[in-house]
């Protein structure tokens, strides 16, 4: 069990700065998630903490106790590398043997083989005891890196991207797993992704990090309906979300918002006061592809323009509909055929509407919010 807290932690190579005056502060048992694009410094926070680097700047803190000149070996921390790390000399079992026959850590032979046994089933490894990795398949050594990393019982669990190498349906299951394994052993879990599906299946709480600051820091709820920027909006979901500009305008005292082909609506009384405090001269507003309906016939009500792309995948459709000098991504169901170019009809639920400040790209409001709100606290 254990607290992990960054204060002000920088991280420098040349003169790039792979994190720079990060702060955070990790509850015990909490599953805290590291989320975002290549190079924001996910991985480089994650050695940090581990000791594999250590920082220029600011304190790294592991229940209280600084552990910034500690060496790795000294902190109790367990760590799944992106690339494996497995020993090629040793066999599955004596590599998910190896910490447990350390110094530091030693245990007899016969909890050894328990402890080894219990995690190897349960990640489909047990079968492959006296392989060597080069006689692997990749998502096979990675479970067997991440099973290397569960037979200890670390006060810190730390993942590098652990699961980029399986396959869709055991990455499924090993989510739901790592989920339960992290509850049933008490243990603090950071865990680092780039898949936004990841990250909120996980997650207590989610850090976004874009080159090295931290965009924002909440629960993946939050993330999802009122995202900090319109950065951290196209990160969650699929298709990503629609931002497109938009007029605001107040006429006979009502607020009115509109962006082109047509498409306006009036916004709630605590939606334009929310504008109008943040002085945004322009906004913009996006809307997510399960709150666009559509329509290959039209009618009253529907604003119509092209079909530009049209791709099916498995479960769904992703149609993308051109209108004037904006495209919006509609989600719709996997039985729906169409060809490009074609006419289609939209509206919009104006009731999930995210409206960001146009020039700071940032969130200002959104439809619905007290509700949200209402529902992230429960």
């Amino acid at each position: 069990m254990a607290r992990i807290e960054l204060e002000g932690v920088t991280r420098q190579y040349d003169r790039v700065k792979a994190i720079d005056r990060l702060s955070l502060d990790i509850a015990d048992n909490e599953f805290f998630v590291l989320f975002g694009p290549a190079g924001a410094g996910k991985t480089t926070t994650l050695k940090c903490i581990a000791g594999v680097e250590f920082p220029q700047e600011g304190l790294v803190k592991i229940d209280g106790k600084i552990v910034n000149l500690i060496e790795p070996q000294d902190r109790n921390v367990s760590m799944v590398f992106e690339n494996y790390a497995l020993y090629p000399h040793l066999s599955v079992y004596d590599n998910m043997a190896f910490p447990l026959r350390s110094k530091l850590y030693k245990k007899s032979e016969a909890e050894i083989k328990e402890a080894i046994d219990k995690i190897s089933k349960l990640m489909r490894i047990d079968a492959y005891y006296e392989r060597k990795p080069s006689q692997l398949s990749n998502g096979q050594r990675q479970r067997v890196a991440i099973g290397r990393c569960l037979v200890r019982n670390p006060n810190v669990f730390l993942m590098d991207e652990p699961l980029a190498h399986l396959d869709a349906k055991l990455k499924h299951t090993m989510r739901s797993e790592l989920k339960e394994m992290q509850s049933a052993f008490n243990t603090t879990t950071i865990y680092v992704t780039h898949d936004y599906m990841e990250a909120m299946s996980l997650a207590d709480r989610i850090a976004v990090l874009d080159k090295g600051h931290i965009r924002q820091l909440g629960t993946a709820r939050e993330m999802y309906y009122t995202p900090g920027s319109e950065f951290v909006a196209k990160l969650f979901g699929e298709p990503e979300i629609n931002i497109v500009p938009a007029e605001y305008r107040v006429e006979n005292g009502k607020g009115i918002a509109s962006v082109g082909s047509g498409i306006s609506w009036e916004v709630p009384d605590d939606v334009r006061a929310d504008i109008e405090k943040s002085g945004a001269k322009k906004i913009d507003v996006g809307v997510r592809g399960n709150d666009i309906s559509f329509s290959f016939e039209g009618g009253e009500g529907w604003v119509g323009g092209t079909i530009y792309a049209f791709e099916p995948i498995g479960n769904k459709t992703i149609i993308t509909a051109q209108l004037e000098n904006a495209q919006y991504r509609i989600v719709a169901p996997n039985d729906v055929h169409a060809s490009l170019d074609s006419a289609i009809y939209i509206k919009m639920n104006f009731d999930n509407v995210l409206y960001f400040n146009a020039e700071t790209e940032q969130f200002i409001t959104r439809h619905n919010r007290e509700e949200i709100l209402s529902l992230k606290k429960a």
